[in-house]
């Protein structure tokens, strides 16, 4: 009995590991092609975001993205911070004016409507996540607020060191840039189902539920910008960097901080020390 029972467990552990190791396979197999890593003016240790590349990009979000992605965690008055895309306080209430929030309960206890002020979040496309699939071939579009720190391709453990010591944290961004370009006719012999759309850059599949959002021209800047796919990308992505870690620059600027005390702080210790010491000897 009891060898039966170790037998039982032997092929149960191997059997668990068998599918295991075949879901790790499918998992690794994705994305099809690799993420470019892009320049970036955040990037590094001193990077800093670009004032006008952020409000081009909340321009592409608002006339793209918003109408079927959220934004929840990300309030109008965030829009004028420093280091953000930092609108003037007239142009922070004047957007905020144009969306429509519920508020209440009144003091009948009844739920009202009225124009956006600077405190309120960004209203969210759908009422609820059942009319977000019905209104999106039953896929439920993700909120944007954090995806550029939610997503990410994966790299190879030994880019470590380099990810490292170059202060790499622009994985999330590079990955919705190569997302947002990366729409491609399926090569021969691939087969992608009704109402998704190929992409090989895609973490979870070779297709998505997403049809390509951008196209040329289909957002128009004042300053001059290119009105290309490959230019909204960077921008909406640089935007939702910021949206994901708006304290992105002043992290830094602590950090560095830190850094340098350190640094005095270990030399006055090594002094120290070998002030001591010598002192002893004597």
């Amino acid at each position: 009995m009891h060898r039966r029972l170790r037998h039982g467990l032997s092929a149960a552990v191997l059997s668990a590991a068998v599918v295991f190791g075949a879901g790790a396979a499918v998992a690794a197999s994705y994305p099809l092609e690799r993420t470019e890593l892009q320049r970036w003016s955040f990037s590094g240790y001193f990077g800093r975001f670009d004032q006008a590349q952020l409000q081009r990009g909340f321009q592409v979000y608002r006339e793209v993205c918003a109408s079927c992605h959220s934004l929840n965690f990300i309030a109008f008055r965030h829009l004028g911070n420093e280091g953000g895309p930092h609108f003037g306080e007239e142009e922070v209430k004047a957007l905020a004016a144009e969306y429509i929030v519920t508020d209440g309960p009144d003091e009948f206890g009844d739920l009202f409507e009225r124009d956006g002020k600077p405190f309120d979040t960004f209203p969210a496309p759908f009422p609820n996540d059942q009319a977000a699939a019905a209104a999106n071939g039953g896929a439920v579009p993700p909120d944007l607020s954090v995806m550029a720190k939610a997503r990410a391709a994966p790299r190879h453990i030994a880019w470590m060191p380099v990810d490292m010591l170059t202060a790499y944290q622009e994985a999330g961004a590079d990955y919705l840039y190569a997302l947002l370009t990366g729409y491609e006719d399926p090569p021969p012999g691939t087969e992608v189902t009704d109402g998704t759309y190929y992409n090989p850059y895609f973490l979870a599949g070779k297709a998505l539920a997403m049809s390509a959002p951008l196209s040329d021209g289909i957002v128009t800047y004042d300053d001059g910008s290119p009105e290309t796919v490959d230019q909204y990308a960077r921008d909406v992505s640089a935007f939702l960097m910021w949206t994901a870690e708006p304290h992105l620059m002043e992290r830094k600027r602590i950090g560095f901080q830190v850094i340098v005390f350190l640094v005095v702080f270990a030399g006055l210790l090594y002094l120290t020390k070998k002030k001591v010491w010598a002192d002893t000897a004597h």
